[in-house]
């Protein structure tokens, strides 16, 4: 039956995660770090369990999934990751035997938001910092997105599976068939990743440095492996190349393909001019906002702007300051860029410019025809005309999201925090930023989160990631269905 397939894809999926752990584990083996049985015990059951499914199932029929099985299967892969993904954590016993805690390290990691738990991280074993590293690499442009680039034989083939995971409204194929456009994505993701790690190893990093942080950069996650953050390197060169690695990371990368391809036209692209136009805008006017608090030091503060905006719109969250201290203007502008966020199509969180750009586009048509209630309008994305059933969805999103984020923020609120971490936590989980402000602030950490938030955070990680339709469909009744048929099919 199809819907079995879903366990089978699911098995796979556990055995790569195994392969994963394999390669972080060999850096433990090499230091003969105290994390290596804690990594032959996550392996061995992250195997085990990935093997059990991967034979249980084999015989599913190789039926294409249906829609709703394929929204199924992209929502589970990534909080069983996160389940298995925090094995790690918990066998070494990171979080004194908290498996929530390290299950919202895990996911933290997998959805590239960069949230932590951790205080004193430099005296982490190197493995399980690699191993965070990791899981935000993959869940920078998607586990299902590179098992559709390396695995299509076993079943991952389907433009659903990468609609449901690629960030963004519009999922744009590069070339006819899906599995090709994954592989291209995925090839100039790992090209821009070894990028990084030459020019950080040109400023002066070691190779460990450079390869965790550039496995931060480029899926805009920021873990560290300093508990200062970039802040730890005082290196201004290595800030310029991570600022520049962020702003490439959290444009669109259909334009990176098309620019390989000879064509110099991106520079036109509404979505990538709007989101330099608001990073510009937004390093002008904090610059402006705290060069007193640098002792009027412009180049300090604008180096320091110019570095906390490109972190907090492409919802990387490095920190090379306390910007929590800043003046209060910065700081709302700041809390601001964490629900805009990156472009469509980046490896960055939130609402995403495109959709800010269609909504604001659809506002202004609204209050004009309020004026002129018989002109006929049209929005427009470059040249394209865009029909009411792209503009549903996107309004749609934008009710979703901030009803969300709203009902998050009463819930942390009830249990006990203030107002103002409140709502930073949730923006920056749900936009997969990271650190907040006030309690969760880039001096801070998320262990002011009673147990209950941080399950709660947790799952907004993954609703935020999965860009909140993708999560919400399982809640359907198709979706309940489905899982009635399976029960009754034991």
């Amino acid at each position: 039956m199809s819907r079995f397939r879903i366990f089978y894809l699911l098995g796979i999926m556990l055995l790569f995660l195994a392969l994963m752990m394999i390669i972080a584990s060999f850096w433990s083996l090499g230091e003969q770090g105290p994390d290596r049985m804690a990594f032959l015990k996550a392996i061995l059951l992250t195997a085990g369990v990935g093997f059990f499914l991967f034979k249980l199932f084999s015989g599913a029929t190789r039926k294409e999934l249906s829609l709703v099985e394929n929204f199924t299967l992209v929502a589970l892969a990534w909080f069983v990751a996160g389940i298995f993904g925090a094995l790690p954590f918990h066998f070494f016993g990171l979080f004194n035997g908290s498996f929530i805690d390290a299950y919202f390290e895990a996911v933290s990691g997998f959805t590239t938001t960069g949230a932590t738990l951790l205080d004193d991280i430099e005296n982490i074993p190197r493995g399980l910092l690699l191993w965070r590293a990791i899981t935000q690499w993959l869940g920078g442009m998607g586990i299902i997105v590179l098992f559709l680039a390396i695995l299509p034989r076993f079943g991952f083939r389907s433009m659903t599976m990468f609609k449901a995971e690629l960030p963004g409204p519009i999922a744009e194929r590069l070339v006819p068939r899906v599995v090709e456009t994954a592989r291209r994505l995925w090839l100039i993701y790992v090209a821009l990743t070894l990028s990084e790690i030459i020019l950080l190893m040109i400023c002066g990093l070691d190779f460990f440095d450079a390869l965790t942080h550039s496995f931060t950069t480029m899926p805009t996650g920021g873990f560290s492996t300093y508990t200062a953050s970039i802040a730890a390197f005082n290196n201004p060169a290595a800030e310029i190349v991570v600022t520049s690695f962020m702003f490439l990371a959290g444009a669109n990368f259909v334009l990176y393909f098309r620019l390989i391809r000879g064509d110099f036209s991106i520079h036109r692209n509404p979505e990538l001019r709007f989101y330099t136009a608001v990073t510009a805008l937004s390093i002008i006017l904090i610059t402006a906002d705290i060069y007193n608090l640098y002792e009027g030091e412009i180049f300090t503060a604008l180096r320091l702007a110019s570095f906390q905006v490109v972190s907090i719109i492409t919802t990387t969250g490095y920190a090379t300051t306390n910007f929590d201290a800043w003046h209060h203007f910065s700081r709302v502008l700041l809390l601001g860029l964490m629900f805009i966020g990156a472009c469509g199509g980046s490896t960055g969180g939130a609402i995403k410019q495109v959709r800010v750009m269609l909504m604001l586009k659809f506002s202004i048509r609204e209050l004009s025809n309020l004026v002129h209630p018989s002109a006929i309008s049209s929005i427009k994305l470059g040249e394209q005309n865009l029909s009411e059933e792209v503009l549903r969805p996107i309004m749609g999103f934008g009710f979703l999201y901030f009803a969300l984020t709203a009902f998050a923020t009463l819930i942390l609120n009830g249990l006990g925090l203030d107002f103002e971490t409140s709502l930073s936590a949730v923006a920056a989980t749900i936009g997969n930023v990271g650190p907040g402000l006030a309690g969760v602030g880039p001096l801070h950490n998320y262990q002011v989160i009673p147990p209950v938030g941080r399950v709660m955070l947790s799952i907004m990680m993954v609703v935020g990631r999965l860009e909140v339709y993708t999560v919400l469909v399982i809640l359907l009744p198709e979706s309940r269905r489905l899982w009635r048929n399976v029960l009754a099919s034991k």
